[in-house]
């Protein structure tokens, strides 16, 4: 038990970790975005991961301990591919696109992460930190779906563009 609990710790401080980040990086994507509907999706989730900063703070203290952040080396990694592909697509019809997939990179990765602290946190016995856990997780996947919604939209006109630029 005593392992999963410091796993469980661990693999949180990651987390903190990793929405801080996050918190930094999504001004840059709004910034970047040249679509009102993504940049608004993308605002609303920087309240949002604020919010889940604050969350995992109320987790850290259902399992008696402090908040404390641990390098997420996979969102480093994660964020810099991001910040390379608006860079390489800034003057591109594909910008909205290229966000939409930076920024679901980033969900797919929540996604996997939280679910797994919720389900660690359920079997440590903790409902209080695994209800929290599933607010996020809930978050997370809501934020992809309008990604996913909005790629369809996306993709289909950086296609339409490239081909009328091309003059097919």
């Amino acid at each position: 038990m005593k392992a999963l609990k410091n796993l469980f710790l661990n693999e949180l401080a990651d987390m903190y970790d990793s929405e801080h980040r996050i918190t930094k990086a999504l001004p840059k994507l709004i910034e970047a975005a040249t679509c009102e509907k993504l940049r608004h999706a993308l605002r609303s989730h920087l309240e949002e991961t604020e919010g889940q900063a604050s969350h995992i703070d109320e987790v850290f203290a259902a399992f008696d301990e402090k908040p404390r952040a641990k390098k997420c080396p996979a969102m480093v990694g994660i964020l810099e591919e991001g910040d390379r592909i608006v860079t390489e697509n800034k003057r591109s019809p594909a910008i909205n696109s290229a966000i939409i997939a930076a920024a679901q990179k980033i969900e797919h990765y929540e996604i996997a992460s939280y679910g797994t602290l919720r389900a660690w946190a359920e079997l440590l016995g903790n409902e209080e930190a695994a209800l929290l856990l599933e607010e996020i997780l809930d978050q997370e996947k809501e934020a992809d779906h309008a990604l996913n919604e909005l790629a369809v939209a996306k993709n289909k006109e950086t296609l339409e563009e490239v081909a009328i630029g091309a003059g097919a």
